[in-house]
C-alpha cells in the first residue's frame, strides 16, 4: 500500500461521493499528534475546515491496493469532534447516476481498515492500536 497525497488544489477533482467513514479513534492527544505528523510529511491539508468539530482533512490516492471495479481508491484522514476519523471509498463505487453503491469488496472493509491503520502507524509513527477505537 502506498499513499499519494492530494493537495488542496486537486482535492475537488479527486474526492468521490462514495467516501465513507471506516472508523473513528478516540484517545487523548491522538488528533493533535496525527495532525502534526501529517503536516510534517505532507504540508498543508487537502481541505481546511473552519468548523470547530472538523479542523483538518488529508486526502490520499491509494496505490498498490485493489478496489475494483472502482478505478481508484481514496483515503481521508481527518478529525471530527476530537476523534481521528479514517474514511475511504473502499468497497463503494458510483453508479451511472453518481449514487454510491456497495461492491463485493464492501465485506472486506474491516480488513482494509486494519491494513490502513497498520500502514499509518508504520509511516507516521503514531499509535493507532485496536484498544483505542472509540
Amino acid at each position: 500500500m502506498q499513499l499519494q497525497f492530494i493537495p488542496v488544489e486537486e482535492f475537488y477533482f479527486a474526492l468521490t461521493l462514495a467516501v465513507r467513514t471506516l472508523e473513528e479513534i478516540s484517545h487523548p492527544g491522538l488528533v493533535e499528534q496525527m495532525r502534526s505528523r501529517l503536516q510534517e510529511q505532507c504540508g498543508q491539508p487537502s481541505t481546511v475546515a473552519a468548523a470547530q468539530q472538523n479542523t483538518f482533512s488529508y486526502v490520499f490516492r491509494v496505490e498498490g491496493y485493489d478496489n475494483s471495479p472502482a478505478q481508484q481508491l481514496i483515503v481521508s484522514i481527518g478529525d471530527w469532534q476530537d476523534k481521528l476519523r479514517l474514511s475511504s471509498d473502499y468497497g463503494w463505487v458510483l453508479d451511472q447516476d453518481r449514487k454510491p453503491v456497495r461492491t463485493e469488496k464492501f465485506a472486506q472493509r474491516s480488513e482494509f481498515t486494519h491494513i490502513l491503520r497498520s500502514h499509518l502507524q508504520n509511516w507516521l509513527q503514531v499509535p493507532l492500536t485496536d484498544s483505542s477505537q472509540g
